[in-house]
């Protein structure tokens, strides 16, 4: 049976608390919030994989990990996303950092080795998807959504990650955690 995985940072508890609250201020927005307990860092999303595949991930992921140390991840500002096009989310985004960075290029590195995986060419900095826009309604809003934030967390383990879509939205769960030393 095939699972649909990915890679992933999850945020402590109070980080996804404030993040949650930032719902707060716009009551009426034309979107759907994620949920407080799916708010994460995508590293890299693999995909529809069987079991077999799974475990091949699982040991490539450990083997890029290896011995990395903690980390923290800044996030700055939470603003419409993605960049020069019409928003599609609403995303609390983070510092540029150069030790998440090469943490995620190892494992694309690693992962790059299946040949179900489709490494993104894109530049990457993390984010965080606090909602996605409903875009027939937000054309009729248009409202604009920058705010600073200054929000700080350690980064202790990555994890791979199972998503399970379902009429009221995805459900995440870790299926194995990869604790940094």
């Amino acid at each position: 049976m095939s699972k649909r995985i990915f890679i992933a940072i999850n945020l402590p508890e109070d980080v996804k608390n404030k993040l949650a609250d930032f719902r707060k201020d716009y009551p009426d927005l034309p979107v759907h919030w994620t949920k407080k307990d799916n708010l994460h860092v995508t590293l890299s999303f693999i995909g529809y994989i069987d079991d077999e595949e799974l475990l091949v991930v699982i040991k490539q992921v450990k083997r890029a990990v290896g011995k990395h140390q903690l980390f923290n991840i800044d996030l700055e500002r939470i603003s419409l996303g993605p960049t020069g096009k019409s928003p599609r989310m609403i995303w609390a985004i983070g510092a540029a950092n150069p030790i998440l960075s090469k943490l995620k290029n190892r494992i694309e590195q690693e992962l790059a080795q299946n040949s179900f995986y489709q490494e993104e060419n894109r530049p990457y900095y993390p984010h965080i998807t606090l909602a996605r826009i409903k875009p027939w309604e937000w054309r009729k809003d248009r409202r604009e959504i920058k705010q600073e934030i200054l929000l700080s967390f350690e980064v202790d383990s990555i994890d791979v990650m199972e998503s399970v879509l379902s009429r009221t939205g995805p459900e995440y769960f870790v299926l194995e955690p990869i604790l940094l030393k």
